[in-house]
């Protein structure tokens, strides 16, 4: 049976971390070693789960890397440990018992397949699923969650699907597509890392799937929330990092700058979006980091946090 390394970033999310734990005692399938990487938390994190989960591996960094610096020194460790696959799970879900059986099975029966990703549906409302997969609109530079807040009515079958890309929250990929296509890049920091991880995977011969039949559940709220200034930073550097990493054509980068222009003009000119100005003043800066080679981890000023 093949073997996998579950890799959990935790940054001062001891609670979700330690319900995660819980539910993953529960799963059906016999070989995998637990990593918890803590990301340089200022809580009691490491102390309580050291104590509850004894028998877990237990990694700390000496800073903040973000998710890609985090989750690469998990997948480091994981060819270190010659494990089969390594599963990227973000500490704020929940899974199904049966979940982690099912995608290494849909990996194992197709040798063109490199990474899997499970049904994600929101915490607060069980059957609405939050991602089952991921699209990329080449024309516009954009990427979306299929599926996204639609309630499971069986739309998507039991069968593994290709996509263009799952999301980092749940993510299985064999150990031997990690070796030759590399790990994260660190350039991003967070957000986007993991579609340009997928399609750097599916360029090289390996499909990306969607995994109906596997099931977890996310604590990601059901309403829709304003991006704090912080992720509205990393998502517009990033968006334009994902275009140059993926050798993306001239369309893309102009309807992507079409789209940051009217969006920064409007958050100028327009009263009614005078509350955008510690986002504006991100976006900003995004750009301008972009062109600066900028990369990785970034202090904003303090009024765009």
């Amino acid at each position: 049976m093949k073997s996998v390394a579950i890799i959990i970033l935790n940054w001062n999310g001891r609670d979700d971390t330690l319900a995660c734990l819980h539910s993953l005692c529960h799963i059906d399938y016999p070989n995998f070693q637990i990593m918890v990487v803590d990301n340089h938390s200022s809580d009691d994190s490491v102390a309580v789960i050291q104590k509850e989960y004894p028998h877990i591996t237990l990694i700390q960094t000496d800073e903040n890397l973000g998710y890609v610096g985090g989750n690469n020194v998990g997948l480091t460790l994981a060819r270190q440990q010659n494990f089969d696959y390594a599963l990227l799970l973000n500490n704020d879900t929940e899974v199904d018992p049966q979940f982690l059986q099912v995608l290494v099975a849909a990996a194992e029966a197709d040798p063109a397949v490199g990474i899997v990703g499970p049904t994600i549906y929101y915490f607060d409302a069980p059957q609405t699923i939050w991602s089952a997969g991921g699209a990329i609109n080449w024309r516009q530079g954009l990427t979306r969650m299929i599926g996204l807040n639609e309630p499971d009515q069986g739309q998507f079958g039991q069968l593994p699907r290709p996509v263009e890309f799952v999301t980092g929250c749940a993510l299985l990929i064999k150990m031997t597509v990690v070796a030759r296509i590399g790990v994260l890049d660190d350039r991003f920091f967070a957000y986007y890392e993991e579609t340009e991880w997928c399609v750097r995977s599916a360029r090289s011969g390996h499909k990306v799937m969607h995994v109906p039949a596997a099931k977890i559940w996310h604590k990601i709220s059901i309403q829709a929330r304003e991006a704090s200034p912080t992720v509205h930073y990393y998502m517009t550097r990033n968006r334009l990092l994902f275009l140059k990493a993926t050798h993306a054509g001239l369309t893309p980068w102009l309807n992507t700058f079409l789209e940051y222009g009217r969006t920064l003009t409007s958050w100028t000119i327009k009263p009614r979006w005078r509350h955008k100005a510690p986002q504006r003043q991100a976006m900003l800066q995004a750009i301008l980091d972009y062109w600066r080679g900028n990369f990785g981890r970034v202090n904003l000023p303090r009024s765009g946090t």
